[in-house]
């Protein structure tokens, strides 16, 4: 019939070497995998493996909090097997009381949620739950467990003594990889004892090499630009592939 009208739909079969996610925003998520090959090659790696099986990692996102109660997240939060949620009592001795998912050291408290959503757009990215039908999907579906650790207010700013902070309380939890989505300022020796403190714990310190295009030989951005072997200095790209 002439006067029929259909809506079609076109979507993308996976190859023999790739396992895509279902998740409903996994279409827009070019970074994970782009038509044109400017992506992480993601599909690939979870056709190996998507983080269900084997021992979980604790990743600090030391950011502005996450939304601990996110749909996505909630499943994937690091608990701290020391501390008695809502008892008000500092159960571990470290300082902090309830410090369930993390801590936050803008306001010196147990309490990591996120009130600009940098650090939650960070850890869905991280770890978001793959493969469940909704929201986005991370690079590990599951198994990953993330750690809140707020320093970043609701404005994007943060003390580099915050930072040592939140760089301190990772190492002293276990964590094995930290993600610096953040940057900005000169050497800082204080901050760089920090990361080499980490390091001496085993520890993957990754950061971000900044926003502005640069390059990092030359002008230098920290911490992406700490002289350290645990540092792995992170650059993104638009979707057509430019710096």
């Amino acid at each position: 019939n002439a006067n029929e009208s259909f809506v079609f739909e076109m979507f993308e079969a996976e190859g023999p070497g790739q396992h895509f996610a279902n998740d409903r925003a996994f279409p827009n998520l070019w970074g994970m995998h782009h038509w044109a090959g400017f992506d992480i090659d993601a599909p690939e790696a979870w056709k190996v493996w998507t983080g269900e099986v084997g021992k979980g990692i604790t990743v600090a996102v030391i950011d502005t909090g996450i939304d601990y109660t996110h749909e996505d997240l909630r499943e994937q939060m690091w608990v701290n097997p020391l501390e008695i949620p809502g008892n008000h009592i500092d159960d571990d001795h470290n300082g902090i009381v309830d410090d369930i998912h993390g801590a936050d050291f803008v306001n010196q408290d147990g309490d990591p949620m996120d009130d600009m959503m940098h650090g939650t757009h960070c850890a869905g990215t991280i770890a978001g739950v793959g493969n469940n039908r909704q929201g986005v999907t991370g690079v590990a579906w599951r198994g990953v467990r993330l750690m809140a650790l707020k320093f970043l207010d609701s404005a994007g700013a943060g003390r580099i003594s915050d930072a040592i902070q939140a760089i301190d309380y990772a190492v002293a939890q276990g964590a094995k990889i930290a993600s610096n989505s953040w940057g900005g300022g000169g050497s800082n020796p204080a901050l760089r004892m920090a990361i080499e403190h980490a390091e001496a714990a085993g520890m993957l310190f990754t950061a971000a090499a900044g926003n502005e295009a640069n390059d990092n030989d030359v002008t230098p951005s920290y911490p992406a630009n700490v002289d350290c072997a645990n540092v792995i200095s992170v650059a993104s790209t638009t979707w057509l592939g430019a710096v």
